[in-house]
Order: structure tokens, then sequence, then C-alpha cells
């Protein structure tokens, strides 16, 4: 078990040098407050005096001090360790490399530089570690770390919340489960208000990982003795309570050596605790630290060597993910490109890999508008939205001239129906906006594919949208003049011989003709009648109005008039997964004086020509509107990405620029490399742990 020890100092060098506190190893910590005696408990279990001294806080930065067994017999590990130095003591820094430290007042030395260098000389603290290794063969293998003492009032150039910034130091150390916390008290206080019990009791509840020393024993009041505190019937202590007796401060100023003051200590001991002598004092102290420590160490291993290796894998998936650095720039800006390229037609073709699950996007969000979002806003389009009674009997009257017409004429429905038919416009317009708009979008959704390309290339992300968005905005004019021209070329010509309009002109044309007919009848009959002082008869004029109307309710598009204004077509608003969307515009509502039987007669005939030569230019526009979308924008699109991309990156003068790497994940990639590959050596060290030497 002996072995086990190293092998965590081992690991604690490997981790410190990468600067990770991924891994908590286990190691005794000691905690105590400003002037307990921890710096001298310490010095105690090494046998030598290389600590700085002196007034307030001395302590502060975190002291990692690793204490190697070494037998002057084992020249083998000697000579692996100091070369060919002979000398029986020695220490060496993890900052200074391979330099040797066979003076201790050296080593003071460069513990006071280090301090100062990373927390200054205004008596501030900081949280980076100091790693001390210390080689003799008077030391048993332990871990300890010595940390700042507690305080309660900023001293000299302390900052104001110096006690918040030493606790929160004290439990980062303290609350690493694989850690000991040596809690050092004084003998000549209360130690019911010990604040290093309380922060240990405060993260190990249990109190299964706490050891209570206690120094100062020799500095009691007259007639008082520490047997209660030290047998634990003050404060129990499960891992137990062990006293010591220090150098005091005249002890140092007199150059007293720390074996001597070992010998004195065990004469307290025996002189004023017999019966406890032999399990208090720094030996034992040793003795007990080493075994916990090598206890400690056989129950966490099992759970190291598991948590290594599944930080091994996660650091290997991480560094895959931030790629290898660029050899070949021209060759790796080629495949992002084209992986870009790929990515993106297959958005808007349905096969990307990462099939969106929450909304539609890509060529769904485009089917959606064509089908559902223009569809709709065209149907809801009524024929005659805008156009009263009255409008139709002006349009009829200013195409008559100034004489009265006897058949409705063929000018003033050609003028109506151009204006109803302009009103496709706008939505039609509108479609190739909100096409044009999800083609936009697409860069962001596809990207998710690079996602990991684009973040380690911020300006290759930036060109590669700049290049794709002026592209779509190049295609938008030429879609936008197409469907403006499909429109258009409705207006030029009104085609009353297209083969479903003919019908229904025929209808009517018969319709007018028997009115017609039944008019002059009538007119006749109704002269005789009153030629012989006889009522004029008004009802089979009704009847054949009432006829007409009826004839008019279907209007050869396979739709009766009130289809067209069934609750499902009438919303002006259509609503998409993503937000409403208003295709038309509000039309004003007239009201119309009464009309007389034939300028009622007339307006319907106009009505129902309207309606049916609508839904005809409506079907057309319907269809060709997004077949003119998909040509001059989305397959366009399609077709020419890649090679835009590549004229404008590929072949540019910048592409060498474009390129360079961003910071953020270069950093991150390094630390990555190194995070691993001190993993991978750590893993290789508990390797070499036999099963025998754990037990």
């Amino acid at each position: 078990m002996e072995a086990l020890i190293p092998v965590i100092n081992k690991l604690q060098d490997v981790f410190n040098t990468v600067g990770s506190d991924a891994i908590q190893l286990p190691q005794c910590v000691v905690v105590g407050t400003q002037s307990s005696g921890k710096s001298s408990v310490i010095e105690s279990l090494v046998g030598r005096s290389f600590l700085p001294r002196g007034t307030g806080i001395v302590t502060r930065r975190p002291l990692i001090l690793q204490l190697n067994y070494c037998p002057k017999d084992d020249r083998d590990k000697r000579s692996a360790e100091a070369g060919t130095l002979n000398v029986d003591e020695w220490g060496s820094f993890l900052h200074t490399k391979n330099k040797i430290y066979t003076d201790f007042d050296e080593i003071r030395k460069e513990i006071e530089a280090e301090t100062d260098r990373m927390a200054g000389s205004n008596k501030g603290i900081c949280p980076e570690p100091i790693i001390l290794k210390i080689y003799s063969p008077t030391v048993l293998n332990l871990t300890l770390v010595d940390l700042p003492g507690l305080t309660k009032v900023p001293v000299g150039d302390q900052p104001e919340d110096i006690e918040s910034q030493i606790k929160s130091l004290l439990i980062k150390y303290i609350s690493n489960p694989n850690s000991i916390i040596l809690a050092v008290v004084t003998a000549n206080t209360d130690m019911a208000t010990s604040e290093s019990l309380k922060i240990a009791k405060d993260v190990d509840v249990d109190g299964r990982r706490t050891l209570a020393v206690v120094t100062k024993l020799d500095l009691m009041d007259a007639g008082t003795d520490a047997i209660e505190i030290l047998c634990g019937r003050v404060i129990p202590v499960k891992l137990g309570i062990i006293g010591v007796v220090n150098r005091s401060q005249q002890d140092i100023m007199n150059n007293k050596s720390i074996t001597d003051a070992l010998k004195d200590e065990a004469a307290f001991l025996q002189r004023k605790y017999p019966t406890l002598a032999n399990r208090n004092g720094t030996p034992y102290l040793a003795k007990s630290l080493n075994r916990l420590l090598m206890r400690h160490i056989r129950d966490c291993l099992p759970d190291l060597k598991t948590r290594v290796n599944v930080m091994v894998s996660q650091f290997q998936t991480l560094l895959s993910s931030y790629g290898d650095d660029v050899s070949d720039k021209s060759q790796t800006l080629l495949q992002i490109i084209t992986k870009f390229a790929s990515a993106y037609c297959s958005t808007i073709e349905g096969t990307s890999r990462n099939i969106e699950t929450t909304e539609l996007c890509g060529g769904a969000r485009i089917c959606f508008i064509f089908h559902e979002t223009f569809g709709r806003a065209l149907d809801s389009i009524d024929p005659l939205a805008g156009l009263t009674k009255m409008d139709i009997l002006t349009a009829i009257r200013n195409a008559t001239g100034p004489r009265p017409a006897l058949f409705v004429p063929e000018v003033s429905f050609e003028l109506l129906v151009k204006r109803q038919i302009r009103r496709l416009e706008e939505p039609s317009l509108r479609c190739v906006e909100l096409a044009h708009e999800e083609m936009q979008r697409i860069i962001q959704h596809c990207g998710v594919e690079s996602q990991q390309e684009m973040l380690r290339f911020p300006k290759l992300h930036e060109k590669i949208i700049d290049v794709v968005t002026h592209l779509l905005r190049r295609r938008l004019p030429p879609t936008n003049s197409m469907v403006e021209n499909l429109v258009a070329i409705e207006l030029a010509y009104i085609n009353t011989k297209h083969p479903d309009f003919h019908k229904d002109a025929a209808v009517v044309s018969s319709i007018m003709k028997a009115a017609s007919n039944e008019d002059d009848h009538y007119s006749r009959h109704n002269i005789h009648r009153q030629t012989n002082g006889l009522p004029v008869e008004q009802e089979s004029m009704a009847d054949k109005k009432n006829w007409l109307m009826r004839s008019s309710k279907s209007d050869g598009s396979g739709k009766d008039e009130s289809s067209t204004n069934s609750p499902q077509m009438t919303p002006q608003h259509v609503t998409s997964p993503q937000k409403p969307i208003n295709l038309l515009p509000e039309v004003p509502t007239q009201t119309s004086r009464k009309l007389s039987d034939k300028e009622q007669r007339d307006c319907d005939v106009i009505e129902r020509l309207i309606k049916s030569y609508f839904y005809i230019v409506r079907k057309a526009i319907q269809d060709s509107v997004p077949k003119a979308v998909m040509h001059f924008l989305v397959n366009y699109i399609k077709d020419n990405l890649q090679s835009e991309l590549v004229t404008h990156l590929y072949k540019s003068d910048h592409a060498e620029e474009l390129l360079n790497e961003s910071e953020h994940i270069a950093q991150r990639r390094k630390e990555a490399a190194d995070m691993l590959k001190a993993l991978q050596k750590a893993n290789l060290i508990i390797s070499e742990i036999r099963e025998t030497h754990m037990w």
C-alpha cells in the first residue's frame, strides 16, 4: 500500500500541469485560523523549517506539499529523482521544472517569490497552487495542502472581503469528497468556538473525513489540561483528536532544531499526559495521516479509474469536434464549401440528415407557402370584392355613350374583369417574398451540419452568408418581374373564347335573348291591355327576373355563389406555422340605390361573366406563380449555389484569410489536447498499480 501515495502524487503533478480541477485526488487539507500553528505542524511532519514566517497572513496561495519517503540505500530512486546529487534531503517545485533545492532556506525564498509573483505583495490571496515535492529518509509518504489561515478583520492592504475569499478557497479544497480534512485548533482556546471545526462540519456533515489536531498544549493556563479535549469528550471527532507541541516563536528565533523540538514534545507528553502519550505527538500524527490517506486512496481508486476512462472518451470526442490543424487550406476550403452547398440543397429537397421535427423548414415550408398560404389567399378573394351594383351600372352606362343600349356592352365586362384580375398581383408577389425569406432562413438551418466549421472559421462563415444572400437578392427582381408578367399577360388579352368561359357566355347570351323577346312580348301585351283599359301585368317580368337569378347561381367553375362566401374561404388573414400573413388589401363596401328590373338584370349578367372569367384566371395564376418561383428562384439557387461559392471564395485572393481560425477555438483545442494527454498519462499511471498494492 505504500506505493499508492506516490501514484497519487504523480497524478497530482499531471493534472496540475494542465491546471485542471476535473479530477479530485485524495489529499490531506490543513485548515485553521491564523497563528493556530498550521505551519509548525507541517514543518514538524517534514522535520525541516522551510515555510515563510511573519505576522498576519503569510500563506497566501495553496501549497500542495508532496512528501516522498526516500531511504538512503535506495540508489535507484535517488538517482531517478535527484540525478547525481549526493544529498540526503532535497526539494523541487513543479514551476521550476528540474531545478533541485538542497537548501531549505532557498525553498522558503522561492515560495515567497512565487507567492508575490501571482498574488502580489499587498497581502492578497491567489487560488493558483504551488506544488512542492520533498524527498527525505525521515518522512512518510503524504500529500498535504497548506491553505491561508481563516481571518475575520482585513489588515493593511488586504481587500475588505478577505474573509469570504479565504473561506471560498478553503471550501473549494475541503469539499473534495476524496480529501481528508486536518482541522487545526489551539488548546488554549474554547474548542467549541473553533472556526476550523465549524467549516469542516459544514462540508463533512458526518465527520468521516475530519481529523482534529490540537496545538499549543504547553501554553494552557496553569492548573488546566487538555485530557477532556484529547479524549473527545468536549467535541467528538470520528477520525480522532491528536495533540502536538510545536516550537514557540522564541524557539524559532533561537534556531531551535525540529529534532530537538520533537524530543521536547515527547518529554512533555510523557510528563503531562502519560496515559495518552503514545496516541499523541507529531510522529503519531504522521503515521495516522499516512494510514488514513492510504486507506482513503484505496477506497477512491476504483472510482478514480472509471472517472479517468470516461473523461478520456469525452475529451477525445471534444478534440475531434474541433478538427485537426489545417495543412492544405485550399482543400479544406473546397470541402467546407461543398459540404455547405450540399446541406443547403438537401434541406430544400427534404433529404437532410437532420430532419426538423418542431417546425416546417426548407422545401416543406416552401410547399406550404405555395399550396396553403398562397392558395388560401387566392381562394379567399371574392371575384366581386369592391364592386357595387352602382359601379357595374356606371361602367355599363359609360360604355354605351349617349344612346341607351339594348344589350350589355362587352367593353364594360372587359373593363371590370381587368380591375378584379389586378387584385391577384399583390398576393402573388407576397408569395415570392415568403419563398425568398425561407430560402434566406435555410442558410442558418443547414448550417447545423457544418456548425463546427462555421464556429471554427468565423470569417468564412460570414462570407458564405454574404455570398448566398447576394445571390438570393439578385434572383428576387427577375422572379418578381416574371410574376408581374403573368398577371400582365392575363390583363393583356381577355380571351372570351376560352373553352370554359365560352360555355358560360353562350348560356348568358341565350338568357339575354329570351329576356329581350319576353320584354318585347310583354311590352306589346301591356300596351294592348292599357289601350283597352286593363291593368298592366307585372308578375311575368318578376318571374322572368327570378329565373335569370337562379340561372346565374352557377358560374361555370363548378362552384356556386354561396361557396365563394363560405366560412372557410372568407378570412382575410391566412395563418402559417410561424406568423399570420395578410396577403389581401381591405376593400371598402358601398351602399347603392334600388335598381330597376332591367338594371338589375344587366348587373346580374356582368357579375356572372366576371365570376366565370375571374375563376379561370385565378386557377391559372395559382398554378403558374409557384412554377415561376421554382424556376427563377429555388431551382436556380440549387443549381448555381456551389459554383457561386467557388467563384467568390475558393477562387478569390482572400481564400487564405478565410481559414484563419477563431482564437477561441484554437485555445479550446489546445486545452482539450493538453487535457487528453494528461488523462492518457494518468490512465497509464493508474494501470501500473497491481491489485496487490491495494491490500
